[in-house]
């Protein structure tokens, strides 16, 4: 599935959903998104099953807009999802 992060209302947030060909794989990704986010101290809402995993990121409470923090965030995991599908190829 390839889309772009949709940010959705009530409430504010952005969110994705990312495909896996195996376990292991979305395994590596959930490790890599785990170490992004204790570097930034961002942590999204993730709900995963055997091949896949939903990715929310929440506007700050009492804020009515995705920080720019957020939006950084959001596309250095694209990023690790882009490295994981180069190395597909």
């Amino acid at each position: 599935m390839s889309q772009e992060w949709q940010q959705r209302s009530r409430p504010l947030r952005l969110e994705k959903r990312y495909e896996f060909s195996s376990y292991d794989e979305l395994r590596d990704f959930l490790d890599q998104a785990a170490d992004l986010s204790e570097r930034v101290g961002l942590y999204p809402d993730m709900g995963f099953g055997h091949d896949y995993v939903n990715m929310t990121i929440h506007a700050n409470d009492g804020c009515d807009e995705i920080s720019p923090d957020q939006y950084e965030f959001a596309k250095q995991v694209e990023a690790l999802n882009n490295v994981r599908t180069v190395k597909q190829v």
